[in-house]
């Protein structure tokens, strides 16, 4: 079956991938057990699975919640399809279920916000956003889908107290501010909290998301750096954590509303700037 397959982000404990099928044969595919834990989340078409034997009906306003070990195989009534693939590591699973990797059964009903994400989540790819927000984005949409079979153990890793999830807060500020180029599994880890509610809390806490408040941080430093005389972009963009220059223009256009090299003549000292720039 000719499947064509866009890898939107590929880390450690995440894979998202934009997967389109062309063609299927008629049929049930092969029965053959689940290798990770995934979620497929079905935009276009029509699935049949048999899982463990048990048919299911997958259609775009549900999610079909991959369980690792589980014997599946597939039919695809209606032709060719279209979803996206979100998948975890065993780690990340236990992080988002209360420490425990062991997946819920279910078949999980979409809401208008579950579809919305899922679609920003792709579409901010295409944008081009680098690693960290894609990773927010896509721990808080397995969230979402997990806390609808487990409410109770995708809400017992959160810090219960203000002043806990304020120690947790302002422990993820300083570790930003020492080492911009943290992914969110990272900045977990040094923090002792879940990505998924190390994201909420700190929403909750600052106004903002993980990643605007990180792009803003790289923002403020490079406004600093041109002030004090920087004219090489590219190295700064890698000081600060952009995957390249392009990125850093985007960003600081994007937010401070000029692009660096216009804002590297404005706010650098005069002579500071090459004439070839």
């Amino acid at each position: 079956m000719p499947v064509d397959r866009t890898c939107l982000l590929n880390g450690d404990d995440l894979y998202v991938a934009d997967v389109r099928c062309q063609d299927p044969p008629h049929g049930w595919t092969e029965l053959r057990p689940a290798t990770v834990f995934g979620l497929v989340m079905v935009r276009r078409g029509l699935f049949r699975g048999r899982i463990d034997g048990v048919e299911q009906l997958l259609d775009p306003a549900t999610v079909y919640v991959e369980r690792m070990g589980s014997e599946q195989q597939f039919a695809h009534p209606c032709g060719g399809d279209a979803y996206t693939e979100l998948v975890l590591s065993e780690p990340q699973v236990a992080a988002l279920l209360g420490g425990d990797p062991e997946v819920p059964e279910g078949l999980v009903f979409t809401t208008p916000r579950t579809a919305l994400a899922q679609r920003l989540l792709t579409a901010r790819a295409r944008d081009g956003a680098d690693s960290f927000e894609l990773a927010e984005r896509a721990v808080a949409l397995a969230a979402e889908v997990l806390t609808t079979l487990a409410p109770a153990r995708v809400a017992s890793g959160r810090p219960g107290r203000d002043a806990d999830r304020r120690r947790v807060v302002d422990a993820a500020r300083a570790a930003l501010a020492a080492d911009l180029g943290l992914g969110l599994e990272q900045l977990g880890r040094a923090v002792g909290c879940s990505p998924h509610h190390l994201s909420r809390i700190f929403r909750a806490s600052t106004g903002e998301g993980l990643a605007r408040y990180r792009n803003r941080l790289r923002v403020t430093l490079a406004l600093e750096r041109l002030t004090e005389g920087e004219t090489r972009l590219a190295v700064l963009a890698q000081e600060l954590g952009f995957a390249d220059q392009a990125h850093l223009t985007r960003v600081v256009g994007r937010t401070a509303g000029l692009p660096p090299g216009r804002l590297r003549v404005l706010l650098g000292p005069v002579g500071s700037v090459p004439s070839s720039a």
